[in-house]
């Protein structure tokens, strides 16, 4: 009977870290579905309205991402390029209303902007002498605070979406030639569970049931 239990628990487990992964991404992907597709108020559209069809699910999905798309485009365009510039500059000397569209501009743009942030990992020796962190440079000169040959490393918290910014002297800072920002930033949030290759690609950390 202990040998029966102690296989059905090894089964269980071995379940779950298969559908766990799983499940848990799908919830994720679905939620982030919902929430863009009932972005649209589909209870302000009558139902005898020609926009009736905008009620089904995943018409407003759909729609949300060609606007995204049409005015991804049109931005490209040298007239409406200068208009949008104008309107950052009038939102950004909008008292109250400039410090929460600044900071969440800066946040698309580190991710997914033309001046992408998160694309040099590196290891930085923070707390101890023997002791390196992963991160990733967001400022290459720190001399407007008054810190020659520093510079900004934003550490990344395991398991969390949150982090911290170190100000660190050059030296203290390894480049990873050979390692991608998504490898270093999986190897970070994952608390060093996602093993990283030599030459930059991964292997997830599997421990073999005996």
């Amino acid at each position: 009977m202990k040998k029966l239990f102690s296989r059905i628990l090894r089964y269980f487990f071995q379940g779950l870290l298969i559908l766990a992964p799983i499940s848990i991404t799908g919830f994720m992907l679905y939620w982030a579905f919902d929430k863009i597709d009932n972005i649209i108020p589909r209870d302000l559209i009558d139902s005898n309205s020609p926009l009736a069809f905008v009620k089904y699910k995943g018409v407003g999905f759909i729609l949300i991402l060609i606007l995204v798309l049409v005015v991804g485009y049109i931005s490209s365009s040298f007239i409406v390029g200068r208009l949008i510039d104008m309107f950052d500059h009038m939102i950004e000397r909008t008292p109250f209303i400039k410090y929460i569209y600044t900071s969440v501009k800066d946040v698309f743009d580190a991710f997914v902007g033309e001046k992408k942030k998160f694309d040099h990992p590196v290891l930085v020796n923070v707390y101890g002498e023997d002791v390196w962190e992963m991160g990733f440079i967001t400022q290459e000169d720190m001399s407007y605070l008054g810190l020659e040959g520093y510079l900004a490393v934003y550490v990344p918290h395991a398991y969390a979406i949150t982090g911290k910014v170190f100000m660190v002297r050059k030296e203290k800072v390894r480049p990873l030639e050979n390692m991608s920002p998504g490898d270093a930033m999986k190897f970070a949030v994952s608390g060093g569970v996602t093993a990283i290759t030599e030459h930059g690609g991964h292997d997830s950390h599997k421990n073999a049931a005996h």
